[in-house]
Formats: structure tokens, sequence, C-alpha cells
């Protein structure tokens, strides 16, 4: 052999043992562990049936034609979304409630991983129906929440951990005993995960790259602030008292501890590539800590399902060794719950090489082609919402992604404190909060202003506030005409007139400014 036949027989030699290592590298980092994927189906089902619990509160208020937003003033305000949303089919709060106990059945099969795909798809289905029907209620924590369940779909979800899979283990012992060549319950894509330590492909990427997009988005958008390079941004949210979660209002004012809150968090939005680009002991760590940030947010903050939508996203990112002492300490209980009468685990009878044996197949094969162009589609739309990107035509014309980017107080917080008066007078000259339903002062000064029942009242009436359109007051009057009769009760006297205003307070000056949104008759006294 000539020299130069050893030395390419070195290099061939040498890619061959650098194709694998890379491979495996690739895949630690984009693999999901399938115990991930189950834990993380599991928290996507809980986060359905809080959101939907959360929204029950107002369900006439928000969804219904007796509420703040009817079915016309939608079509009005979101031709689109009026057309497409199964919530905006009807304005009976009968029929709204007949769809809210329909998705929390299908979460709570979602949850349990029954018929995980068609639970998953259900889902999604109705969770951005019911987006669609009150687009003025939603925040970021919505978007990312769908954005999930669509990745999701292209996911085996039910691969660990889930009724599906106990089918399918009864069906393979069924197989078994009748020389069938495979369990006719479960996809491909199902099999192979059982077998696997990690998902790695497309559908895996996509739904890892969701949270990192977000993260890398907000720190981008902050950076082009003032307040979060400064230090100053914790703080200043803090002082927002319309923002106060259950303990916001606890928070103690030492600058030196809200500013390396500010650098905390911005430090971890910065450290968010590593999620991906790190593995093992590391990543574990980084998903943790941002976490215990966002639980940390649901106790301090008003904002809605996103605190728990974004711990939600950090779940698949836990490594192998995470999901190991998982198992070994829940491992007593689930001993137990084996021994359970269960399901009997037949899957039915077999599919056979039919049609519906074919389309699966194909479904299957369309999966990564699919989650690859969303990927692909992610990333170039927050490219363009960032302004690194320019908009194509055909794009711009239909959205303008910088409008909808993932800019949560950023690139700085609101400065003023943004209330809401919302005052109903009786027949008899009486005054009561047409929100909360207690009584109030005669003259009702700015400085009695209130903060917001819930985060979607939140959102709804400060966009009111900057939008306060004839066609979009005038049924939020008539609501809270019918609300405030609702507080006086049969025995109080007639609601005469409701006014609704939105004060505003400078954080910095203690400067009031006072916007009358709109006042309506009532009754005649």
């Amino acid at each position: 052999m000539t020299t130069a036949d050893s030395a390419g027989a070195g290099r061939s030699t040498s890619r061959e043992r650098l194709a694998p290592r890379l491979r495996a590298a690739i895949r630690r980092r984009l693999g999901i562990d399938p115990r991930a994927l189950a834990a993380f189906r599991i928290a996507l089902g809980v986060v359905l049936l809080v959101d939907l619990a959360l929204r029950a509160r107002n369900l006439t208020a928000f969804y219904t034609d007796a509420g703040v937003l009817p079915r016309a003033t939608l079509a009005e305000a979101r031709p689109l979304g009026a057309r497409l949303s199964l919530h905006a089919l009807s304005g009976d709060p009968r029929v709204v409630s007949l769809l809210f106990a329909l998705a929390a059945v299908v979460a709570v099969a979602l949850a349990v991983g029954y018929r995980t795909r068609v639970a998953t798809a259900v889902s999604l289905l109705l969770l951005a129906s019911l987006q669609a029907r009150n687009p003025f209620v939603l925040n970021a924590g919505d978007t990312l929440l769908l954005q999930l369940l669509g990745a999701g779909l292209l996911c085996p979800l039910g691969a660990r951990w889930s009724l599906d899979a106990v089918r399918r283990s009864g069906a393979e012992i069924a197989d078994s005993t009748t020389d069938s060549p495979e369990s006719t319950a479960a996809t491909p894509a199902d099999r192979v995960a059982v077998a696997a330590d990690r998902v790695a492909g497309p559908a895996s990427a996509l739904l890892l790259s969701l949270a990192v997009v977000v993260y890398v988005s907000n720190a981008v958008a902050k950076f082009r602030g003032t307040t979060w390079p400064a230090g100053e941004a914790v703080g200043l949210v803090f002082r927002l008292t319309y923002l106060h979660g259950p303990l916001g209002g606890l928070v103690p004012e030492w600058p030196v501890l809200l500013s390396a809150a500010t650098y905390g968090w911005l430090a971890l939005l910065v450290a968010s590539p590593l999620l991906i680009a790190a593995a093992g002991r590391i990543r574990a760590a980084l998903a943790g800590t941002l976490l215990a940030a966002h639980l940390s947010m649901a106790l301090t903050l008003q904002i809605g399902v996103f605190s728990v939508v974004s711990a939600t996203a950090l779940v698949p990112f836990f490594p192998p060794f995470v999901w190991d002492r998982v198992e070994r300490a829940v491992a007593p209980a689930a001993e137990r719950l084996r021994r359970l009468p269960g399901p009997s685990g037949t899957a039915g009878p077999p599919i056979g090489d039919g049609p519906i044996r074919v389309l699966r197949g194909w479904a299957a094969a369309a999966v990564p082609a699919l989650a690859a162009v969303l990927l692909v589609a992610l990333v170039a739309w927050n490219g363009m919402a960032l302004g690194l990107v320019e908009a194509p035509g055909p794009v711009a014309s239909v959205s303008d992604p910088t409008e909808r980017g993932w800019d949560m107080f950023a690139p700085d917080p609101p400065s003023t404190d943004a209330l809401v008066l919302a005052t109903a007078t009786t027949a008899d000259g009486d005054r009561i909060d047409a929100l909360y339903g207690d009584r109030v002062a005669r003259d009702r000064p700015p400085s009695d202003a209130r903060a917001y029942p819930t985060a979607r009242w939140r959102k709804f009436l400060t966009r009111l506030a900057d939008d306060p359109g004839p066609n979009r007051v005038g049924p939020v009057l008539a609501h809270f005409c019918d609300r405030a009769a609702e507080f006086a009760g049969e025995d109080g006297a007639p609601i005469r007139s409701v006014t609704v205003s939105a004060v505003d307070v400078d954080v910095e000056t203690g400067e009031t400014r006072v916007d009358e949104l709109g006042t309506r008759s009532c009754s005649t006294p």
C-alpha cells in the first residue's frame, strides 16, 4: 500500500469515527426522552384544564352575546375569527358551556394518554376556536400554548406513561400468542419511541425550538430598551400595582435585590440557547432554574397562564437521568397501580393491510417533512418580528410580523399604572363598583381606581382603553349594566347608569390622567 493510500484510508477511518459521534451529539441535543414527552403531555392536559377553569369564571362575560364581545362585534372586529370559531356558532351560554365541558373531557384524555393523537388534535382545534372567539383577552402564554399543542401533535406523546401504552403492551402480549407480526395499537413513531432512549428528528427539534425562540426574541427586544440593561426593569414592574399577583405586593422594595433580579433574568434569557447547545447536567440546571423563575412569576405577577405554559415548555429539556430518578421515586406507587384491575389491553380488530394502515403510513412519513417546514417558518417569522429579516411581500400584505413578537415587558416595562373605574349609579343615587360589586363613594375620586379581577379582564379593558371605538364600548357598557344589576340584587334599587374610565398613574411622578371610555343609561328611575 502506498503512502497516499494509507493517508486516504486514515482520513476515511477518521470520518467513519466522526460521523457516529456527530450524530450522537446532535441526538443528545435535539432528542427528547420519551418520558419527558409523557410528562410534557400530562402538563399540557393540566394546563388546559386550569385555563378552562380560569376562563369559565367569566364565560358569559367573554364568550356569549350577553357579554362584552357579542358575535356581531366580533364579526366586525375580527371577521375571519368569527367565521372559523366553533364558539361563535352560538351566543347562548349553555352552548358555550357544552364546548367548555367537551374541551375539559378531551384535556383529561390528553393528560392520561388515551387516544393521545386524537385528544391532542381535538384540544388544538377547540383551543384555537376559543382563542378566536375573543382575541382581546389573550396574552403571549395563549399563543405559546397553541404552538406547544401543535408541535406536540407531531411527537409521540403517548409512547410512555399513558393508557395508550398500557393498551399497546396488552396488545403485544396478545399478538405474541397468535404470531401477529406487530401491534396495531401504535403508530410507527410510537413504537420507535418506546424502544429508543430519545425521540430525535425535526418534530423534537421544533418542540424544543419553541421555548428557545421565545427567550432569544425577548432578550433581543429587552436589550433595545434602557431599563433592562440598567438593572431597573424588575423594580419598575413591581411598582405597577395592576400587575400584582397573590404575593406581588409583598416583594420588598430593595434596589439591590430588584436590580439583581433584573440582571439575573436577563442572564437566563441570554443563556437560553444552551438549552439546545448544551446537554446533560448543564441543560437540566438551566431548564430547572428557568422553570423555578416562571413559577415564582405565577405567584407575584398577574399574567394569566403565561408562567405555567412557559414552565410546561421547559419539561422536554430535562435529560434521561432526571426521569430515571422520577421513575425510581414513583416505582412503589406505580407497582401498586399495576396490581389493580385495569383494561384488558386488547387493541380491537387488526387493521391489516387496508387503506387505514396505508394512510397511517403516509401520515407518519409526512410528519418529519411538515415539522421541518414549520421549524424553518418559526425561525423566519421571529426573525421578521425582530426586524432582522425583511418580510416578503405576500407575508407583509397579510400580517405585520413586528406586531406579533415576544416583547413581554420589552423593550421597557410600562411606566404608568393602568387602572380602571367602572361605576354604576342606582336610582337612589348610590354607587356600585361594576367590576367588583361593592359600594363606593358618591364622588369616586381617580385615586380610588382599582386593578382588575383577572388577567383576562386586564387585557380586555386595557386594550379597550387603547381603542375605545363605540362599536366595542357599547357592548361593554351594556354588560356592566347587567352585571351591576346582579350585584344590586332583586331588592336593590334599579341601576340608572354606568360609567367606565381608564386611569393612568405615572409611577415616577404620581401624575394621574383619567379618560372616560363611555357612559350608558341602564334604566329609567
